[in-house]
Order: C-alpha cells, then sequence, then structure tokens
C-alpha cells in the first residue's frame, strides 16, 4: 500500500475517533474511506478493520465519559451483555445476508429521527427526573442490545449514533450522559464483532492498529469537546451526522 494512501487512512481514522466521542457514527466517516482504499479486500476483512480501529477509540471515549458522567447501568449492563453476542452474529452473517435487505430500513428510522430531533428542540437537552419504567427500559435494552448490534456487525456505520438516538428517546436522557452510556453499549458491540473476524482470519492488524492509534488520539479530543460543550453541541454535532448518513444511504439506495 502507498504511504500516501496510509497517510490519509490514519488521518481519517483521527476524524472518525472525534466524531464517534462527540455522537457516534465514527464508522460513517472511516468506512467509506476503508472500502475505497482496500476495493479488492473481502468486505468481511474490510469491516474487521474498521472494528479494530474503532473499538479503540470508543472504549477511551467511554472511560473518559465514566469518569464524569453516571453511566446508567440498568440499561448499559444487560445491553452491553447482548451486544457482544448479537454483534458478533451479525458479524457471522456478514456477507451472507445483502446489506441492501437492511438498508431501507435503517434509512426510514434515520429520517423518522431526524425528524423527532428537529420537531422537540429540547430532546436530550437535559434529563427528564422521572425514572425510566420497565416498559420503557426492556425496549430500550432489546433495542440497543439486540437490533442496533447485529446491525452494526452486519454493516455497521451510525450504531453508535442510532444508540445514542435510542437512549434518549426512550429512557428521558440527556444527550451528555446518554453518550456516556452508547459508548459503553457500543464497546460491546465491537467486541462481539472483532472477535468474530478475528476468528476467520479477517483482520489487517498492522493496518487496523496504526488506524486504532489516530483512533484513539481523535476519541481523547473528541471526548473533551463533548464534556465541555455539552448536550447541545452534542445535539447539533447529532443532526449533521444523522444527516450525512441519510445522504449516504439514499446514494447507496440509488445505485441498486
Amino acid at each position: 500500500m502507498e504511504v500516501e494512501l496510509i497517510l490519509l487512512l490514519l488521518a481519517v481514522a483521527l476524524a472518525a475517533g472525534w466524531v464517534d466521542a462527540v455522537v457516534g457514527g465514527g464508522g460513517l466517516v472511516q468506512l467509506p474511506v476503508l472500502l475505497l482504499a482496500l476495493p479488492a479486500a473481502p468486505p468481511p476483512a474490510v469491516l474487521a478493520t474498521d472494528k479494530l480501529s474503532s473499538i479503540a477509540g470508543t472504549t477511551v471515549s467511554a472511560v473518559g465519559f465514566a469518569r464524569r458522567v453516571r453511566v446508567q447501568a440498568r440499561v448499559a449492563v444487560p445491553a452491553t451483555v447482548l451486544a457482544v453476542a448479537l454483534s458478533g452474529a451479525g458479524a457471522v452473517t456478514a456477507g451472507r445476508v445483502p446489506a441492501e435487505v437492511f438498508r431501507p430500513f435503517v434509512l426510514v428510522t434515520l429520517a423518522l429521527v431526524a425528524v423527532l430531533v428537529v420537531a422537540r428542540p429540547t430532546l436530550g437537552t437535559r434529563v427528564q427526573r422521572r425514572p425510566a419504567r420497565r416498559r420503557t427500559l426492556v425496549p430500550a435494552v432489546v433495542l440497543v442490545g439486540v437490533v442496533l448490534p447485529f446491525y452494526n456487525g452486519l454493516v455497521g456505520p451510525g450504531t453508535g449514533a442510532m444508540i445514542l438516538i435510542a437512549l434518549t428517546t426512550l429512557l428521558g436522557l440527556d444527550f451528555v450522559m446518554g453518550s456516556a452510556t452508547a459508548k459503553v453499549v457500543n464497546v460491546g458491540a465491537n467486541l462481539g464483532a472483532l472477535v468474530v473476524f478475528a476468528a476467520q482470519g479477517q483482520v489487517f492488524w498492522l493496518l487496523g492498529l496504526g488506524m486504532a492509534a489516530c483512533n484513539v488520539l481523535g476519541a481523547r479530543v473528541g471526548t473533551r469537546t463533548a464534556l465541555r460543550r455539552g448536550a447541545a453541541f452534542i445535539r447539533a454535532t447529532l443532526l449533521c451526522v444523522v444527516a450525512a448518513l441519510i445522504v449516504k444511504l439514499s446514494l447507496d439506495q440509488l445505485r441498486l
């Protein structure tokens, strides 16, 4: 691989780490560039290398948030355990089920999310004082621990942002607390997929570890930015990430 291409991938990993730390969805930045840079590589190998880079930054970000913000353990613990298993199942399925099957569903979901965030300016700007009840807690665990991790192992981009959206909408968390909890679950989701891909011999370890180092640096800066700027900044970044993801998935759908 040419030196210029490697430097580009390292720079992209740095940017992806920042985006992922602030709001999730770093794969939206990183994965498309990896696919373009490695056109002859099997898609599972590209996904595996993306996961290796992402899990390093997400772990650093999760630790940084947890030191300053209370993680919602009632949803984070069961959802993370489930996420490891379901993301692994998604990774096993990768390459067998076309992504086109899921893309329209994800596209519609993201469009509804964008409308919801715009229509409710106070969403995620403060914590709702009423405690999460079973009727919202169980669906939250199922969505962020089962459905989204399976998508993460199978396809990937936007998972962190979608977990954040689910937690703020269903549990009434603000974006800062929601990000802290989402990071923990996303570590589990990335771990499950990475273990499966590694067992299959799909990971480009040298490239992935180099990108992981840059991803960690971006995550450290992004975590500090999010904690310093607060919920309003995370909300604005979330809208940008969701809009970009909608555009990308729409273009992919039109190419079918």
